[in-house]
C-alpha cells in the first residue's frame, strides 16, 4: 500500500521518490519536521477556538486579543523545545516565522470576532461555529482496493458534506494552488469518498503564510491525473522502475539527493 506522502514526493520529482524508497534508509527529517509544523497549526487553532468561547460582546479589541492568546505562548515554547530535542533541524528563522504567523492570525481572529459579536449581539460561545466548523484533524484514511493510505490534515463537515483541507506552509502561487497540492488534496478526497460513502466535490488548501484558503474542484481531470500518478508511484515502489531525471535548477538545487542523481 502506498502512502500519500509518496505521491507528494513523486510530484516534486519521481527520482526523489525512487531514491527515498530504494536508496535512503534513514528517517527523512524533512517529512517529520513538516508533520510537526502542521501539528502546531492545528493545536494553536484548537486553543484559539477554546479561548473564543470565553469572549463577551462588551469586551474591547485589546482584551479579546489577550483572551485568544491565552496559553499560546507556553504551548509554542514547549513544542519548539520538544522538536529541537528530536533534532529535526528546526531553525531560528522558522520559529520566528511561526510565532509571527500565529500572532497575526490571533489579531485577525480578534477583529473578526469583535465584528461578529457587535453585529449579532452574541457572546463568543455563540459564534464559535461561524469560524470553526465541525471537523476532524489528522484523520487516517485508507483504501485497500486502491492500495493508498494517508493522513488528511483536516476534514471539515458542513451540512453533512465532507471537505478535505490541506495545510501548507509553503509560499503559494499568485493564483490557485500548486499542482502537487491539488493532487495531494484529490488523493484525500477520493479516500474520504470511500471511507464515508459520500461524494467530495471541492477541497481547500490553507496557505498559512498568507492566511488564505484556496479551493480545488475535484473534477474528472484532476482525478484522472491522480490515478496516472498512483500508477507511476506503484511502478517505482513495487517494481523498482527507475524514472528519468528531469533537471529543474530550483528543485535540484534544493534537493538533498542532488549529489547522487546528478553525479556524472
Amino acid at each position: 500500500m502506498i502512502n500519500i506522502s509518496s505521491i507528494r514526493s513523486h510530484m516534486y520529482c519521481p527520482m526523489k521518490l525512487y531514491l527515498q524508497t530504494h536508496i535512503d534508509n534513514e528517517v527523512n527529517n524533512d517529512i517529520q519536521l513538516n508533520l510537526e509544523l502542521k501539528k502546531i497549526k492545528i493545536d494553536t487553532q484548537d486553543l484559539i477556538q477554546k479561548n473564543m468561547r470565553k469572549l463577551k460582546k462588551e469586551m474591547g479589541l485589546a482584551e479579546i486579543e489577550d483572551i485568544l492568546s491565552e496559553n499560546i505562548a507556553n504551548y509554542l515554547e514547549s513544542t519548539f523545545s520538544s522538536i529541537q530535542r528530536m533534532d529535526l533541524g528546526l531553525t531560528t528563522e522558522q520559529i520566528i516565522e511561526i510565532n509571527n504567523e500565529t500572532y497575526f492570525n490571533i489579531k485577525l481572529q480578534a477583529l473578526k470576532s469583535k465584528q461578529a459579536m457587535d453585529l449579532l449581539g452574541k457572546n463568543g460561545f455563540a459564534i464559535v461555529d461561524m469560524f470553526f466548523p465541525n471537523c476532524m484533524y489528522s484523520y487516517l484514511l485508507k483504501d485497500s482496493e486502491m492500495e493508498v493510505m494517508g493522513l488528511c490534515d483536516k476534514i471539515e463537515i458542513v451540512d453533512g458534506k465532507y471537505y478535505p483541507i490541506s495545510i501548507k506552509h509553503s509560499t503559494p502561487p499568485l493564483k490557485g494552488v500548486w499542482d502537487q497540492d491539488a493532487i495531494d488534496l484529490a488523493a484525500n478526497a477520493i479516500l474520504i469518498e470511500e471511507e464515508f460513502e459520500t461524494e467530495v466535490f471541492v477541497g481547500f488548501v490553507d496557505y498559512t503564510k498568507i492566511n488564505e484558503r484556496r479551493p480545488v474542484v475535484m473534477d474528472v481531470n484532476i482525478r484522472k491525473a491522480l490515478f496516472d500518478i498512483i500508477k507511476e508511484v506503484k511502478d517505482i515502489e513495487y517494481n523498482k522502475k527507475v524514472p528519468t531525471v528531469k533537471i529543474n535548477d530550483k528543485k535540484c538545487g534544493n534537493c538533498e539527493y542532488k549529489n547522487i542523481c546528478l553525479k556524472e
